[in-house]
């Protein structure tokens, strides 16, 4: 304590109330400001439950939250991070292809969509919730898939956050996760059935509350991880609830307020209640008299009648302008850029959008390649791989019998995610091309930076350039032939024209 003490004198001297940052001290402008620093575990311990609920709360009724899910989750994942296998030996590597395609197909324990849609599925998840379950379900050779491998995506409810125990074993649970002595994942204890479903759920156990211990190789946690240490994922939205919540009441707020308003055409005062009005005595069930206008109407008022029409208050023109702003506040918490939050292009041009967008796919390749594949994508082909030898769907030499070396190069994989689509795509593949023939870029990875396997590709080109040569058709896109250009047109002077008499 003494050292801290002498150390405060050393920067502050005698004023010990002054800082040397402006954030640092109790000062008018800080004196409400109430902090806290919680660990990475301890901030989403007590935090987490509350913020998924808040979070799906939105997704499920404001149209601008869903949006920037539907947005993030197209262009992260679109029609999926495919793999390319790096295996040297053609024949072998084919055959890998071949049969992921295969059971790609196979690849949804619930049967509603293939590997791809559950990328999207997945990647939904961790957006909305803070972090996605994916189980590997191991099925029996009678079960008839290409390969005995299912995979089931599973909500972040399924882990129950409020589980913080010791294990019999020893080991450490935390927000339902058991570590090992060194720190390592080895089991995850999960709920038979999703605890928000209450009733519907089906009973096991504990009123279908009963967790199960499930190994830590056999589970896909999804998350993205913000800080050392963090066990846990954080919803998407955290940042922006509170905003999206309020700027969804005050819209509709000014929508009634419009609806209402606009109900109200004109009032009629009399100075004789007993006066019919406008002439006209009607009144409805209620007894409350009305009065009705036509278009071309020259109505001719009593003695003693007086009519006003109803001028509601607008919005002003600071409308527009004031929701624009709060938007773009939304979209920078949410990580993606103002345009695809709203839809709103009016005030874009190619320049500004396209800088927009570089910035946006900078953030979506991050997440693409230091999420998604690691965490989702490469074990999966791991399991798979291991399967398929297993069950003799691959024959891979050496890989069964554990030989690092030998599996490190079968593994061996390039996940390719589904190229952008830019705003001048001409401008693109003119510079594609340019830095192509220059040497900077290979046509692999030209290839790759589309979504296409560059050998697939490859492939259908030789596929098409046979079919076509056996037709005895020659296109200009066909580099092999030259195609005769016509002549061009002579230019004839204006003056070299015969003149008529």
């Amino acid at each position: 304590m003494a050292f801290f003490k002498t150390l405060r004198r050393r920067l502050f001297g005698g004023n010990s109330t002054s800082a040397t940052y402006d954030g640092v001290g109790g000062g008018r402008r800080s004196i409400a400001w109430s902090v806290g620093n919680p660990g990475a575990v301890a901030a989403l311990l007590y935090t987490q439950s509350d913020l998924r609920a808040k979070s799906r709360d939105l997704v499920r009724r404001n149209a601008w939250a869903n949006s920037a899910l539907e947005s993030y989750v197209a262009n992260a994942i679109g029609t999926g991070i495919k793999p390319q296998s790096m295996v040297q030996d053609a024949t072998t590597r084919e055959a890998i292809q071949s049969l992921w395609r295969d059971w790609c197909v196979d690849a949804d324990a619930a049967g509603l969509t293939d590997f791809y849609g559950l990328q999207a599925l997945a990647c939904r998840a961790m957006l909305e919730g803070g972090e996605a379950i994916v189980r590997l379900r191991y099925r029996r050779p009678e079960d008839g898939l290409t390969v005995g491998l299912q995979l089931q995506v599973l909500e972040p409810e399924h882990l129950p956050v409020t589980l913080n125990t010791v294990a019999p074993n020893g080991n450490v649970i935390r927000a339902g996760i058991e570590f090992d002595a060194l720190g390592r994942r080895v089991a995850y204890h999960l709920y038979r059935s999703h605890p928000e479903d209450g009733i519907l759920a089906p009973m096991s156990g504990n009123g279908g509350l009963a967790t199960v211990r499930v190994d830590a190789a056999e589970v896909i946690h999804l998350f993205r991880p913000l800080r050392p240490g963090q066990i846990r994922g954080e919803p998407w939205l955290a940042r922006a609830l509170v905003k999206l919540n309020e700027l969804d009441q005050y819209d509709d707020a000014e929508l009634v307020r419009k609806k209402t308003a606009a109900m109200f055409a004109g009032f009629v005062t009399r100075l004789s209640p007993e006066d019919n009005l406008l002439g006209e005595g009607s009144a409805n069930a209620d007894g409350v008299a009305l009065a009705g206008l036509e278009p071309g109407t020259m109505q001719i008022l009593e003695p003693g009648e007086d009519i006003k029409f109803s001028s509601p208050a607008d919005v002003g023109g600071s409308y527009a302008e004031f929701l624009r702003m709060q938007f773009r506040a939304v979209a920078a918490a949410m990580g993606i850029t103002y345009e695809q939050l709203t839809g709103d292009l009016t005030q874009v041009n190619y320049s500004s959008i396209r800088a927009g967008l570089l910035e946006f796919r900078r953030r979506v390749e991050a997440l693409q390649h230091g999420v998604i594949v690691h965490q989702l994508c490469r074990p999966i082909w791991q399991a798979w791989m291991a399967q398929a030898v297993l069950e003799g769907a691959l024959t891979l030499p050496g890989f069964a019998r554990g030989d690092a070396t030998q599996q490190r190069a079968f593994l061996a994989v390039k996940w390719i995610p589904q190229g952008w689509q830019w705003v001048d795509p001409l401008k693109e593949a003119d510079a594609m091309k340019a830095a192509i023939r220059s040497g900077l870029m290979s046509r692999s990875e030209a290839i790759s930076a589309n979504g296409y396997d560059a050998e697939d590709v490859d492939r259908e080109i030789a596929a098409d350039n046979a079919r076509a040569d056996e037709l005895g058709l020659v296109f200009d896109s066909d580099p092999r032939h030259e195609l005769p250009t016509a002549a061009p047109t002579p230019v004839v002077p204006p003056d070299s024209h015969p003149q008529g008499n």
